[in-house]
């Protein structure tokens, strides 16, 4: 984070001085967002929109009506940030963690190279990068502690849901899984003999209980569902390999297969959940229902907490730009130091001002000097 400065780039001393100043929209506690920040999340917010596939005036005007929030969100996000940081929450071992995964999934063993792959990716220098990894690791912290942990739901609550959407819970069967995948694409003998021990050593790991999911992260070698913990879409019978299918569909929920040998490598499953058709029961469906109920009131109580944050904050905003997640009653006037009027503002005034200040630290010989008086400086 910046703190309250103009950010100035200079050129050496023996150049022509050049100085290009980042223009500071809004300052927020000790730190400042430029329009150069909000120019930045319009650029992304864009590629965002053309990922959608909108092009044209549809995405002219998705852009337009998410324009007004920039702003409000970047406030939101460095209010979070600060908060974090207040908490002290300690994000370092996961931030570590997560660079070290994507690193593993780029391939690149060389550190220099994996920063350069990460800013061809990303468009940002690898710290920026890092450093945006980390405000986010904050953000979810805070939300987290100070807002999902205080939304509490009674048991009758989370009944009441179930019966008015049962609907909801009709199901097919269907099996939930998790895999490990070892790949033998392209290896030699002795390599496959490698990856079908390793296959082994994982499943032996995973029946006597180590977490699944962080095996899958570290060791599965299909990178898309490694980021998941392995995690696959549900499936019904008759949907996947016969060979996968006899291995799972009677077993009970967490258990775990021998490595199943496929053309191209080892693959071990684990049975999360198994749903059998018709109207799931409550005790299956409990945790699915209180999801649901706390993404309804997550974003209430988020912007709850934010109008908190808000209502403390020093604040300022410049003239022209707007906070589309204003508090109502909260001052964010602009204060501009080279536009605020002086008190004394006549030759006179300042001279007797002055005059007086002189009277005051240098008492002439033989007067007295009161104790008690005003001011006009503050």
């Amino acid at each position: 984070m910046r703190s309250f400065a103009v950010l100035i780039l200079c050129l050496p001393a023996f150049a022509a001085r050049v100085d290009v100043v980042e223009e500071i929209v809004c300052k927020v506690n000790g730190d400042i967002i430029t329009r150069n920040d909000l120019d930045h999340d319009r650029k992304q917010l864009e590629q965002q929109l053309r990922q959608q596939n909108l092009a044209g005036q549809r995405l002219q005007d998705a852009l337009n009506s998410k324009m007004a929030d920039l702003l409000r969100d970047r406030i939101d996000k460095l209010l979070m940030v600060q908060k974090g940081k207040e908490m002290d929450l300690k994000v370092d071992s996961d931030l570590n963690k997560r660079m070290a995964e994507l690193q593993r999934r780029s391939g690149i063993a060389d550190p220099q190279k994996f920063q350069d792959w990460v800013k061809e990716q990303s468009g940002e220098a690898y710290e920026d990068y890092r450093g945006e990894m980390k405000n986010q690791l904050l953000v979810d912290g805070v939300i987290q502690e100070e807002i999902v942990r205080k939304i509490q739901f009674k048991k009758e609550e989370l009944q009441a849901y179930y019966e008015q959407h049962k609907g909801d819970f009709q199901r097919q069967e269907r099996v939930f899984l998790r895999q490990i995948f070892i790949s033998t694409s392209g290896k030699d003998e002795a390599a496959q003999a490698l990856a079908e021990k390793k296959a082994k050593d994982l499943a032996a790991r995973a029946k006597k209980g180590e977490k699944f999911a962080d095996l899958a992260q570290n060791n599965s070698d299909d990178a898309a569902t490694a980021q998941e913990g392995g995690a696959l879409p549900p499936y019904e019978k008759g949907k996947m390999l016969p060979e996968l299918e006899a291995a799972i569909w009677d077993q009970p929920r967490s258990y775990v297969t021998d490595p199943i040998k496929l053309p191209n490598g080892y693959i071990i499953l684990r049975v999360d959940e198994h749903y059998k058709a018709g109207l799931a029961s409550f005790d299956e469906v409990e945790n699915e229902i209180q999801n649901r109920m706390l993404q309804d009131r997550l974003p209430a109580a988020e912007r709850a907490y934010l109008n908190k944050l808000r209502e403390t904050a020093f604040l300022e905003i410049k003239p022209g730009y707007a906070d589309s997640g204003a508090v109502a009653g909260k001052d964010t006037k602009w204060m501009d130091p080279a536009e605020l009027k002086p008190e004394t503002v006549t030759k006179e005034e300042l001279a007797k001002t002055h005059h007086k200040k002189l009277f005051k630290i240098i008492p002439v010989p033989g007067t007295s000097v009161d104790k008690t008086g005003t001011s006009s400086s503050r």
